[in-house]
């Protein structure tokens, strides 16, 4: 049996059928190295050889999603931290060892020297009951978002090929009452069949706000088309198909969105939260997944850097003061304070104030909009610091 050692540096390729963990020394010679399944039985059999091998072990991974979940959670069960190291740092620190090829193997050995030489790794908690159904929850929506955009963008292609001006006649990712159209009438003959005064009734039997002016332009732009083009009958089918499911997957949203909503507000600072103009339950809500443990921000400046709203320098020989977006930072962070930001400014009030502030001072839109995030995340640390709801009035000073 070998020996044991005082300190040991585990690296983990994960994967989703399968993770390969290399353990080396304080020389970076390889103790173990080994390919394991992603079942629990298997994990615990690594772990337990792996923890055999020294007095402490330090894990790194390169995944913190649901790859390696499993990983992870048996880690913290058994009293284990793991830091993340990410892709683009293990494919620089390649460079740094000899041989060009890419193994697992050889992937799950750099992690293990990355862990063993950098101690500025972020440490991977495993989320609480509250932040992993947050996470589930926000992660499904975005889904879903994406899902609609790219069906929104099918109708709207394959509807421009046979029927264009009832294609432009309404903006279908927004207007309810023209999907419900789409699911009876797709062709101009079919419209101008109906009429105006039965396709009124016909929209409003099925709940249509403005029934008579979604009628009105949709016979409009059938009047305006004599011409059948070629393919329409196939055509109006998918047309027809794609407006259904639209329509279905909206019902899908606000459904995920009202358990979002309600899963969101059971967090003990969702009142904070939400009181910051502009950040809704939504957003609310990717922010706890996004931010993990508030514990590890020490201060704003950390909140803020987390995000990416602060910049770095990248110096030169004679270059200098080149302020660019730092390249470690968590982008789902920056881009809740962004959205917010670009909410908030919308309506009159300071954030307002300090957007147009900001434009007046010479600075574009965007740069604009990342000043105003970048005050935002300062405020909400603070607001969750002393655990008090936002109000555009400063807070009064406690006398000492």
């Amino acid at each position: 049996m070998s020996e044991r050692r005082a300190q040991a540096w585990a690296g983990v390729d994960a994967g989703k059928g399968h993770h390969w963990a290399a353990v080396v020394d304080e020389t970076g010679a390889t103790l173990w190295s080994k390919k394991i399944d992603n079942d629990e039985s298997a994990i615990l059999t690594a772990l337990g050889e792996i923890l055999d091998l020294a007095d402490e072990v330090h894990w790194a991974v390169d995944i913190c999603g649901t790859s390696s979940a499993l990983l992870l959670a048996l880690l913290a069960a058994h009293g284990q931290q793991a830091v993340y190291v990410p892709g683009r740092t293990v494919n620089r620190m390649s460079g740094a060892y000899r041989g060009e090829a890419k193994t697992d193997a050889r992937d799950a050995y750099v992690i293990a020297e990355t862990a063993r030489h950098r101690t500025d790794s972020t440490t991977v908690d495993v989320p609480a009951q509250l932040a992993a159904d947050l996470a589930l929850l926000t992660a499904h929506r975005s889904d879903l978002v994406a899902d609609r955009v790219r069906m929104i963008n099918r109708l709207r292609d394959v509807l421009t090929g046979v029927f264009p001006a009832l294609e432009r006649a309404f903006d279908y990712s927004s207007h309810k009452g023209a999907l419900v159209l789409l699911t009876g009438y797709q062709t101009p003959a079919a419209i101008r069949r109906r009429g105006r005064s039965r396709l009124t009734a016909w929209l409003a039997n099925r709940g249509v706000r403005g029934a008579d002016e979604v009628a009105a332009a949709a016979l409009e732009a059938a009047q305006a088309q004599q011409t059948a083009l070629p393919g329409e009958d196939v055509a109006a089918q998918i047309v027809a198909g794609l407006a259904e499911q639209i329509l279905a997957l909206d019902d899908r949203l606000k459904r995920i969105g009202k358990q979002t909503s309600e899963t969101f507000r059971t967090h003990p600072q969702a009142e904070i939260i939400e009181s910051l103009p502009g950040m809704g339950p939504i957003l609310g809500a990717e922010f706890i997944v996004a931010a993990g443990d508030l514990v590890a921000y020490a201060d704003a400046g950390h909140l803020t850097s987390a995000a990416g709203l602060v910049p770095v320098t990248r110096d030169s020989g004679r270059r200098t003061g080149n302020l660019h977006r730092p390249k470690r930072y968590s982008r789902r962070l920056r881009r809740v304070f962004c959205m917010s930001a670009q909410t908030s400014m919308m309506r009159e009030g300071p954030n307002r104030d300090f957007y147009l502030k900001k434009r007046g001072e010479g600075l574009k839109h965007v740069q604009a909009v990342i000043a105003l995030a970048r005050r935002r995340a300062s405020v909400l640390w603070a607001l969750l610091r002393d655990n008090r709801v936002f109000t555009s009035a400063p807070p009064v000073a406690r006398a000492a």
